[in-house]
Order: structure tokens, then sequence, then C-alpha cells
């Protein structure tokens, strides 16, 4: 399986700690055991990281390495301060706070094994960060089932496949096959972004409408992330929604073909609709904010659908 970039990251900054911390000559074949990987992986990362430097990056700025063919040992000569322990600003460990108390509210259920680390830490840097700490409060809960929460967490550590049993928002339930990729919060929504086999494309799973989640034991493909936005058939029936002014996150996240503005902050979407039911309820979720759609069979669907929602409540 290929490597991540991401651990190939922390490997690279690891070494030159690791090199700089024994201060002198270290035989390749020894870092190899002490880092997991190959001797040539080794090679290749001191190779990455010659050229590799501070802002700038003259010969002066870029990290040096001695290396003995003969003897077959490498050491760091030139460090550029990479190894010294990173001080952060009341800005920057506030940021990290935060993220941590997020990660803090979901990791019990997702991935308790690292829920003690997660709290080392956050305690440290709350410690450190002092008053500015105080004025945090932030509440991040994995909205599904615990143990789907759990095969989602374990599929991701592990990088094995799931079968997901998922219901739509049309309320289609249907059986996919995924290689989980990453997990993703937005909008007080947890998302599995994840590799669909029966699509054979990157497609996005909202927990809390995951059924039933299995690990399988076939490990998951690696797969490059989708950096192509979506976009509706030119085909698509078009709609026309007026939100008033809070509303205003619709037209910067949600694909449409243009939009019109208004004197009094309001504004006008004109959209491309492949999904009634993604419409209806996007519509019905900020309702409070919808002032005009068309056409008008559009208007009459979504009416019924929230007199129907309505009736719910008085049964």
């Amino acid at each position: 399986m290929a490597e991540r970039a991401s651990e190939r990251l922390v490997r690279l900054l690891g070494l030159v700690t690791y090199l700089d911390s024994v201060g002198g000559a270290v035989p390749v074949e020894q870092i190899a055991r002490d880092f997991g990987v190959p001797a040539e992986q080794v090679l290749r990362d001191i190779d990455l990281l010659w050229v590799s430097g501070t802002p700038g990056y003259w010969p002066d700025n870029l990290l040096d390495f001695a290396i003995d063919d003969e003897a077959g040992t490498v050491s760091v000569v030139q460090t550029q301060r990479i190894e010294r322990p990173l001080r952060l600003g009341t800005r920057e460990a506030v940021s990290l706070i935060a993220a941590l108390r997020a990660m803090g509210e979901a990791i019990d259920v997702a991935a308790p094994e690292l829920a003690d680390v997660v709290r080392a830490v956050l305690e440290k840097l709350t410690d450190a960060a002092g008053e500015a700490s105080g004025a945090l409060d932030v509440r991040l809960a994995v909205d599904t089932r615990p143990e789907v929460a759990h095969a989602v967490g374990e599929a991701l550590a592990t990088r094995r496949r799931l079968r997901l049993r998922y219901v739509t928002a049309s309320d289609v339930v249907s059986e996919r096959t995924v290689d989980p990729m990453r997990l993703r919060t937005e909008d007080e929504r947890s998302y599995l972004v994840a590799w669909c086999l029966r699509a054979d494309d990157e497609r996005t799973f909202r927990l809390d409408r995951i059924l039933e989640a299995v690990v399988l034991e076939d490990a998951s493909a690696e797969h490059a992330a989708s950096a192509r936005p979506y976009r509706p058939a030119a085909t698509a029936e078009p709609v026309r929604v007026t939100f008033a002014s809070p509303a205003r996150w619709i037209a910067e996240q949600v694909p449409h073909d243009g939009v019109q503005e208004h004197d009094d902050g309001a504004f006008t979407l004109t959209l491309r609709v492949e999904n009634h039911a993604w419409l209806r309820q996007l519509l019905l979720a900020n309702a409070v904010h919808v002032r005009s759609v068309s056409p008008a069979a559009l208007r009459a669907d979504l009416v019924e659908a929230a007199a129907s929602a309505l009736r719910q409540y008085e049964d």
C-alpha cells in the first residue's frame, strides 16, 4: 500500500531531530530499524531533506547532512533550527485548543484508544495558553450510533474496507462497499468521505444516515482526493429561490448558475436541480429564510411537504 504524504512528513521532521539528538554519525541500518522503513527509504528521505530548508532557500538556508558511503552512516550538519520545539503564539494555541476540544467530543466514540492522548495534549495546551483558553466552548458530537462511529473509526485507522447500509435523502436504502478516506465535519454534521466501489468514484456519506457499517478484512486501496467540484448536468431543471441575508452561506457552498442581489441584503439563486429530495430538505431546513420559490410546481411540493411534517406533530 502506498505511503501517505502525512506519514512521510512526520518521519522527515522526526529524522532531523533524531540525528541531532544522537549528535554524530548513525548507521543507516539502525535508522531504518528505528523508523520501521527500509534502508533505501532512509536514503531517499535524506535526499529530499537535502533540498529542504527555511524560507529563502539559498544554500545557507538548506538542511545539510554528511553521508559516509563506506561506513554506511549519516549525520546531520545543519538543522536550520528545525529540531527546536515550536513556540506557539496565543492565537495559534487557542486555535489548536478549539480543534482538540472539538475532536475530544467525538473521539470517545470514533477512536476511544486515542482519547487519553488527546486529553493529555489538550491539558498541556490549556495550561500554557492560560486565560485565553477560558473563552472557548466547543461542542462537536458524532451524530450517529456508537457502533457505526466505532466501525468507521476502526476502518480509517486500520485502512480496511467498509460495507455500508445507507439511506439517502430520498429514503432509498442501498448497500455500498467503500474505501474510507477521511472524516469531515460541516454545518453541524459529520460525513465520511470514501471511494465507492459501485460508483467507482468519490462519494460523501452523512454519518447519521449510515444504518449499518461493517469492517471488512480487505485492505482499502489508496485513492487521490477528487479535485473537481460538483456541477449539475446542464439538462437539470432550473430553479430560482430567493433567500434572506442570513442564508448567505448557501450561495457560497451550493453550486449555482448565478446570484441576483437585492437592496435589503436578500439574494436570488438560480440552481439546477437533479435531486428534488435534496432541494426539498435544504429549503425546509432553512424555511425561515426562504422568501420565494419558482417554478410553481416546486413551491406547491414544498408547501405540501411542510404541511405533512406539521400533521405528524399533531398526530
